[in-house]
C-alpha cells in the first residue's frame, strides 16, 4: 500500500513537471520572436558619402541575418522626410542621417529612439556629448568633420609662397597666384543658399575671432562682420569661382581634389581624399594643414560630426540597434575609411590609423582636433535649421552681389535676434 501511494505520488509530480515544461515550451518561441532579428529587414537613409558598399553590407547580413536596404538622399532632403513623415507618425527610414545640428530638434520632437550604450564605448566617442539629449544617447557620430586648412603645395611653390598662417596671408597669396596665372580662382568657400554657406559664416568667424555668438545668443557684430567682408571682398576680386554661390558645397570643396583652387579650410575628411586616385588628380601636391588664424595659426575650430540615429515609430528597433552598432563599431569605421575616406570618430581606431600611417598626415588632424571647440556658448539651439536658413540666404544674396556685407548682416541679424529673444 506505501509502495502504490509513493508511486501515485511519483506519477503525479511527473505530470506536473511535464506540464510545467509544456507551458515553458509553449512560451519560449514567442519570447524569442519578440528579440531575435533574423530575416529581419529594415531600411538607411544616408547621404551617398555614407553609404557602405553593398559587399560589407551583405557580410552584416551574413553575421547578423539582418537585410539592410539602403536609400541615398542628399543631405538637405533627409531632415524634410524625417520632419514629413513624423507628422504622421510613421518612420522614413528605421535608421536615417541625424547631424550634430538637428539634435535638439528632432530629439525635442520625439523623433528619435534612445540608444543603449555602455561607458566604455561611450568614452571612445570624443562627440558623444553632441548626440546626447536629456540624459539618453540618441544617436552615434560615424563622420568626424572638424575644419581643416589645406593647400596646393605645388601652385603655392611656383608663385613663391609658403604656407599660410593668417588668412590676410590667404587673400595675399590667392590674388598672387591669380595675377601669375597659376589658379583662377585660388580661393574655394561654399557660398550657395544651403547649411554649407551658413556653417562658412561660423566656423570662418569662429577660427579667426574665437566669438560667433554672444552669451545672449545673439551675432557678435565686430567679428561676424569681418567675416562677411572678407568672404565678399575674395568674390569681389575675382578669387572665388561664382559658381559657388549656386552650386552644392561639396562642389565647392571638391576644388581641391580636381586641381582648380590652392587653398580651402573644409572638412577633415579632405586629408584623405586629396590623396586617393579615385577622387582627387593632385595626390601628393596638397598638405593639411592647422587652419589660419587672426594673427597667427588658430587656436580653435570647428566640429561638424554627422550620426546615425534610430526613428522613434521604427517597428523594427532591436534590428536597426545592431545595424547602429556594427555601423559605428571599430571594424566597420576601418573599412568605411578605406572605401568612403570616411574619418573615424572613436578615438581607438582614428589614432589606430594615423599610428600606422594608413591615414597620411595624420598628424595634423590629431593636432587640429585637439582645438575643437563649440561655437554655440549655450549649446546648439533647438531653432538652428530657422536661424541657418536666414543665414545661408544673406550669405548668398551677397555672394551675388544683391546684398552688402553691412545689409547680409542686418538681414540674418534682426532673425537671429528674434529668435534669441
Amino acid at each position: 500500500m506505501k509502495k502504490r501511494i509513493i508511486g501515485l505520488m511519483l506519477a503525479f509530480v511527473l505530470v506536473l513537471t511535464a506540464c510545467g515544461q509544456t507551458a515553458q515550451n509553449e512560451s519560449q518561441p514567442a519570447k524569442e520572436n519578440t528579440s531575435t532579428t533574423e530575416g529581419k529587414e529594415i531600411t538607411f537613409m544616408i547621404p551617398d558619402w555614407g553609404a557602405p558598399p553593398q559587399e560589407m553590407l551583405d557580410e552584416f547580413k551574413e553575421e547578423s541575418g539582418i537585410t539592410v536596404n539602403v536609400e541615398t538622399v542628399s543631405w538637405d532632403d533627409i531632415r524634410n522626410k524625417v520632419s514629413i513623415a513624423a507628422g504622421g507618425k510613421t518612420a522614413p527610414a528605421d535608421v536615417f542621417e541625424v547631424d550634430w545640428s538637428w539634435v535638439g530638434e528632432f530629439s525635442a520632437a520625439g523623433w528619435l529612439a534612445p540608444l543603449t550604450l555602455d561607458e566604455e564605448n561611450k568614452a571612445d566617442f570624443k562627440g558623444i556629448d553632441t548626440f546626447t539629449y536629456d540624459g539618453n544617447v540618441v544617436a552615434l557620430p560615424y563622420a568626424n568633420d572638424f575644419r581643416t586648412g589645406y593647400y596646393n603645395t605645388e601652385m603655392y611653390e611656383k608663385a613663391g609662397l609658403t604656407e599660410p598662417s593668417t588668412w590676410d596671408e590667404v587673400a595675399e597669396n590667392s590674388k598672387k597666384i591669380k595675377e601669375q596665372g597659376i589658379a583662377e580662382y585660388p580661393y574655394a568657400i561654399p557660398l550657395g543658399a544651403e547649411e554649407n554657406a551658413t556653417t562658412s559664416l561660423l566656423w570662418l568667424t569662429f577660427i579667426r575671432d574665437g566669438v560667433v555668438f554672444n552669451e545672449d545668443n545673439t551675432l557678435n557684430k565686430e567679428n561676424v562682420m569681418r567675416s562677411l567682408e572678407f568672404m565678399n571682398s575674395m568674390v569681389k576680386d575675382g578669387l572665388v569661382d561664382p559658381a559657388n554661390a549656386s552650386g552644392s558645397g561639396m562642389d565647392s570643396y571638391r576644388k581641391i581634389t580636381d586641381g582648380s583652387t590652392s587653398f580651402m579650410v573644409g572638412p577633415s575628411s579632405f586629408a584623405s581624399r586629396v590623396n586617393d586616385p579615385k577622387e582627387s588628380s593632385v595626390v601628393g601636391k596638397v598638405q593639411p594643414i592647422v587652419p589660419p588664424g587672426s594673427d597667427s595659426k588658430a587656436k580653435q575650430t570647428m566640429a561638424l560630426n554627422e550620426g546615425i540615429g534610430v526613428s522613434a515609430y521604427s517597428e523594427n528597433k532591436e534590428a536597426a540597434q545592431k545595424f547602429v552598432e556594427w555601423y559605428t563599431s571599430e571594424a566597420t569605421q576601418e573599412k568605411l575609411y578605406a572605401a568612403n575616406n570616411t574619418i573615424p570618430t572613436r578615438t581607438s581606431t582614428l589614432t589606430k590609423l594615423v599610428e600606422n600611417d594608413t591615414i597620411k598626415n595624420g598628424k595634423v588632424l590629431l593636432e587640429t582636433a585637439e582645438l575643437v571647440k563649440t561655437v554655440f556658448p549655450n549649446g546648439v539651439p533647438k531653432y538652428y535649421t530657422e536661424m541657418s536658413t536666414a543665414i545661408f540666404n544673406a550669405v548668398n544674396k551677397m555672394a551675388l552681389g544683391e546684398l552688402t556685407p553691412q545689409q547680409a548682416f542686418e538681414e540674418m541679424n534682426g532673425k537671429v535676434t528674434e529668435l534669441a529673444k
